[in-house]
């Protein structure tokens, strides 16, 4: 039987240590990190998405404001604002909340965040499979690999299967396991003989967005599976890509969903702002 990786608990220990960072530097410098989220409309889910986000900023000393925006804004006021927040020197991290309204440019929104502020880590990433130096990396891959890590697992020279080839999970979370020196196969909807691929994985990331993708006759004995993937199954309730209790009896760590991974893509969204204002207030 898998033992369970446990994100809540994980992140909880990273706000305590990501505490005690603000309250040295905030001493040391003279400010605390500042991160600003922008939400544009009222969507349901974003709006608890970025209540969280709040929250947790708060709960490590960070200075942390959500900036409100009606459903009707145009595109020339929301980069208006963000130009302002980039021109701020006591703002070290900026998320837009995604999605936006229909008659603002999603790509031109996140272009316009400062690469030095860009909390999402959509910056760091360039095309193909490498990062750039000196950013962050975006909040979900990199959680992911944290949670690998803290089974004690060694990610170098394994085989880690990285199912779902999108640009927010799929492909920066493949980037981050080649940086790890992991020997790495993209599986997607096009994919032939997924069971056969899957079964030679010691690692596997489920972020394709289908219930129950992965089943445990797919996991080889003592695997690590991280499921990134959050659906509803018929009686809707939240469940991952991966069918937990099936995948749980063969595989030697397993995350659940909820509590899996997204509590620490939260945790990575602090700890990339609490980089993002080292590497600023370092460079002066």
């Amino acid at each position: 039987m898998a033992q369970i990786i446990d994100g809540k608990a994980i992140a909880a220990g990273l706000y305590e240590q990501m505490a005690a960072e603000v309250e040295k530097y905030a001493e040391q410098h003279g400010r605390r990190p500042g991160l600003y989220v922008i939400i544009v409309g009222e969507d349901p889910a974003s709006l608890v998405y970025v209540r969280n986000k709040e929250i947790a900023a708060k709960k490590v000393g960070m200075v942390s404001e959500v900036i409100r925006m009606p459903e009707s804004t145009t595109q020339e006021e929301l980069l208006e604002v963000i130009a302002r927040l980039n021109a701020d020197d006591t703002v070290d991290g900026i998320l837009v909340q995604l999605p936006v309204p229909r008659q603002i440019d999603k790509d031109a929104v996140i272009a316009a965040v400062a690469p030095e502020k860009d909390v999402d880590g959509f910056f760091g990433m360039k095309s193909g499979f490498t990062m750039k130096k000196g950013y962050v990396a975006p909040c979900t891959p990199r959680a992911c690999i944290h949670l690998i890590k803290t089974t004690g697992t060694e990610i170098e020279g394994k085989h880690a299967l990285v199912i779902g080839r999108g640009e927010l999970v799929g492909k920066p979370v493949a980037t981050l396991l080649l940086n790890e020196n992991a020997t790495v196969t993209i599986a997607h909807s096009r994919t032939r003989n997924l069971k056969e691929i899957a079964l030679t994985a010691d690692i596997i990331i489920a972020a394709v967005g289908k219930a129950h993708l992965v089943t445990g006759d797919m996991v080889k004995p003592g695997a690590v599976v991280i499921d990134v993937g959050i659906n509803r199954n018929e009686e809707g309730k939240l469940c991952g890509d991966v069918d937990f209790a099936t995948a749980s009896e063969r595989a030697g760590f397993i995350t659940p969903v909820p509590g899996g991974v997204g509590p620490m893509t939260i945790a990575m969204l602090i700890r990339n702002t609490l980089d993002c204002y080292l590497a600023r207030v370092n460079k002066r």
